[in-house]
């Protein structure tokens, strides 16, 4: 063995396409014996129609050609043998027959948009109930005693009280007490009461007017109350059942009537109530530190606190 020699090898299985090359072939390469020219291949050659679908395979037979030669079987086209290819694609949603049939896309559809519907029908609830219940926080009044509002009422919530069974009372009734120099008087005009009447005198410490009330059960109420201002802010102590109340009843100019002037100055007033069952008193007086320049008109009791 020379250098550069790897031993006695035949030039082909050196290089299986050395045939090609002029170098491959000094040195004794033959072309492969094999079909499309590779080394080895084989190739196998099947008459035209030879292979039927849909039927075992048959060799065609030979036909008798012109000048005493034999030729092969014409082609057939698949589609036109017995159990070949269909001609046409069957529709994939036939009405008979084994064909298959396609998704249900309309239901799918309708079962979409009954998810979306529930889904925005869910939230709209969602909404309201939290709407409901900020609205229920909002306006649910504490337990401290004086509440306000800022316009005088009409004159049917007035008269009717909107506290249907429970109690209401002008302030000159025989069910309101007067003590220390309260008393009634009707020269303001203006006034609600029966006959134009009020209670005035208490822009002095000591002066009180006290309504004994009674009630179905215990619990929550408010208390209504008309009064007028000469066109200033005022206010005074309220007791319930001898317990002063730890804020004052703010009693101001919601009428923004000019100082000065009481006929203008009549407006309304309310306070949450925590009552008894049975006998109450509330009672409005002028403490020490009360701003009492006030004449009490009427009042009235409802059901729960604002």
């Amino acid at each position: 063995m020379t250098p550069g020699d790897n031993g006695a090898s035949k030039p082909e299985e050196d290089d299986p396409f050395g045939y090609l090359y002029a170098d491959g072939q000094a040195r004794g390469a033959q072309p492969p014996s094999g079909g499309y020219g590779y080394p080895n291949a084989v190739n196998r050659v099947r008459p035209v129609g030879e292979r039927q679908y849909g039927q075992a395979q048959q060799t065609a037979p030979s036909q008798q050609g012109g000048y005493g030669q034999t030729t092969a079987a014409h082609y057939q086209a698949p589609e036109t043998m017995p159990g070949g290819a269909p001609t046409s694609r069957q529709a994939s949603h036939g009405g008979g027959g084994g064909g298959r049939r396609g998704p249900n896309t309309k239901g799918l559809l309708i079962g979409a948009i009954a998810v979306v519907a529930a889904v925005v029908i869910g939230i709209g609830i969602a909404m309201l109930n939290g709407n409901s219940d900020d609205d229920k926080g909002g306006n649910q009044a504490d337990a401290s005693p004086t509440q306000s509002q800022e316009a005088p009422p009409s004159a049917g919530a007035t008269s009717t009280g909107e506290a249907g069974e429970l109690p209401k009372a002008d302030a000159v009734d025989d069910s309101v007490q007067l003590a220390g120099g309260a008393a009634p008087a009707s020269d303001i005009k203006g006034a609600k009461s029966a006959g134009g009447s009020y209670v005035g005198g208490l822009n002095h410490v000591g002066a009180s007017v006290t309504w004994t009330v009674d009630v179905p059960k215990p619990g929550k109420y408010t208390l209504n109350v008309n009064y007028g201002v000469p066109g200033k802010d005022a206010n005074t102590t309220l007791t319930i059942n001898g317990t002063s109340q730890n804020r004052p009843l703010n009693m101001s100019n919601f009428a923004h009537a000019p100082e000065g002037d009481w006929e203008r100055g009549w407006t309304h007033t309310w306070a949450n109530l925590q009552l008894q069952k049975g006998s109450n008193t509330i009672s409005i007086s002028c403490g020490s530190g009360n701003q009492c320049d006030v004449n009490l008109d009427q009042f009235w009791l409802e059901k729960g606190w604002r």
